[in-house]
């Protein structure tokens, strides 16, 4: 019997890329969840910022912490085990460590209007806060302060928020494994899906260490450029053949954000969702929750849609709007000039 010779193996098909043109259209907003509402502050002295994402009437509440370099307020608040319930507003903010100061101004503005959590003597404001590493672009010393979150506070609504260069991602800087000089403009995006009349959105802050990829081709989108400056590198791969990178200050980059639905979830639920959403970090940020990065998602559940489809659909929700996010952290961001430093936009390395 005559055996047939093997067929040849047909060579894999690699995602073309693209312009990105077509996911600069609007992609759904964190603010399609009902009950929530964003507000910006941005200085544009060097610059820097801070976001709030509010939930006046309160949100069941979650957290998880990637990034082995964080900075954060009141995270343990969150946990399961531990007795607050909901809280009132997310602060997110550049500055590193001295950017907390940020969440005083929003804890202040709600307390004015009589939001918080009841202690018999007052209303106390639960504001849990995460900060990003933007020192390295213009002068240091100026960063968010209270004085900046009351003013996010004042901005806030249920409109569209703003993404690119503000708010927190206003000094955000993406792929400086191999140099600030060689990164790229990082900033702030959102997006949001609806499945079964329940929404989940997202809103995050770029300022990752590795590149930002897309999670439907694996493109890189924006991260560490090549030495002229003028392609990206490729940070995974660079990394691979053993490209030698810079000495890295621990803490100096993260990636943080928050994620709403209108569902009915449990703080548990909160939490293991937040868990999940890291998820999208992975699929759209190589490497992701390094040494000298503080990921941390935040979870807010304001059970407006009065159902909960099941915590498997949610987790792929969570994680689609998180990895889609960041893809429009980085299109939505814009080229800066800094003194000596020039960081390109996503869209500026782009063929026309």
């Amino acid at each position: 019997m005559k055996r047939s010779s093997p067929q040849p193996v047909p060579p894999i098909q690699r995602a073309r890329p693209t312009t990105w043109r077509n996911s600069l259209r609007r992609a759904g907003a964190i603010t399609d969840v009902p009950g929530i509402e964003v507000g910006h502050f941005t200085d544009p002295r060097r610059p820097t910022g801070c976001t709030v994402v509010m939930a006046r009437e309160g949100a069941v509440g979650g957290v998880d912490v990637r990034g082995a370099a964080p900075g954060t307020r009141e995270t343990d608040l969150l946990h399961p085990l531990n007795l607050v319930e909901k809280v009132q507003a997310i602060t997110l903010a550049g500055g590193s460590a001295w950017g907390l100061d940020a969440a005083t101004g929003v804890v202040r503005w709600l307390e004015e209007r009589g939001l918080g959590y009841d202690v018999k003597v007052g209303r106390l404001p639960i504001v849990p806060a995460a900060v990003l590493f933007d020192l390295l672009v213009g002068d240091a010393r100026i960063r968010p302060d209270a004085a900046a979150g009351y003013a996010a506070c004042e901005a806030a609504s249920s409109r569209r928020p703003a993404e690119g260069n503000v708010g927190a991602g206003a000094g955000a800087v993406i792929g400086k494994i191999f140099g600030i000089d060689r990164a790229m403009k990082g900033g702030i995006g959102t997006a949001s899906v609806t499945v079964g009349g329940v929404t989940v959105g997202a809103l995050i802050a770029c300022n990752a260490l590795g590149d930002v990829v897309d999670p439907d081709t694996a493109a890189v989108v924006a991260g560490a450029r090549t030495l002229n400056g003028r392609r990206l590198l490729d940070t995974r791969q660079a990394l691979l053949r053993g490209d030698a990178t810079r000495p890295l200050l621990a803490g100096t980059n993260t990636t943080i954000g928050v994620i709403a639905t209108d569902a009915v979830i449990s703080k548990v639920q909160a939490t293991k969702l937040a868990q999940m959403a890291h998820d999208g970090l992975a699929r759209s940020i190589n490497p992701v929750h390094t040494m000298s990065d503080g990921d941390t998602l935040f979870t807010l559940g304001t059970g407006r849609s009065g159902q909960n489809p099941g915590m498997m659909v949610l987790g792929t929700m969570v994680a689609e709007v998180t990895a889609r996010a960041v893809v429009r952290a980085a299109l939505s961001a814009r080229r800066l000039v800094a003194g000596d430093l020039v960081l390109p936009s996503a869209l500026d390395l782009q063929a026309p």
